[in-house]
C-alpha cells in the first residue's frame, strides 16, 4: 500500500468516526435536525401572522374609508340596530 492509500484510508476512518459521533451526540446532528424543523415551524407561523396582520389592516382600511363595513362591524360586534328594527335571537 502507498502512503497516499494509506492516508486516504485514515481520513475516511476518521470521518466515519466523526459521523457516528455526531449522530450520537445529543449535541450533535440530532441537535441540528431538531433546530431545523423549529425553524421551519416558525417560519410556517410567521407566513400565518403575516397574513393574518394583512387581513387586519384590510379591515381596519375598510372600517376608516367603507361606511358599509362600519356598519358591519357596529351590528355584529356591538350588537347595535337601527331604530326600528325588531331583533330576533335564534339559539
Amino acid at each position: 500500500m502507498t502512503v497516499r492509500r494509506k492516508l486516504l484510508a485514515v481520513a475516511a476512518c476518521v470521518a466515519a468516526l466523526l459521523t457516528v459521533v455526531s449522530a450520537a451526540d445529543a449535541k450533535g446532528f440530532r441537535r441540528y435536525l431538531s433546530l431545523r424543523q423549529d425553524v421551519e415551524a416558525i417560519h410556517q407561523r410567521n407566513q400565518a401572522i403575516t397574513a393574518q396582520n394583512e387581513a387586519l389592516r384590510r379591515e381596519i382600511n375598510a372600517l376608516r374609508t367603507d361606511p358599509s363595513a362600519l356598519e358591519r362591524a357596529a351590528r355584529e360586534e356591538l350588537g347595535y340596530i337601527k331604530p326600528g328594527e325588531i331583533v330576533f335571537h335564534l339559539e
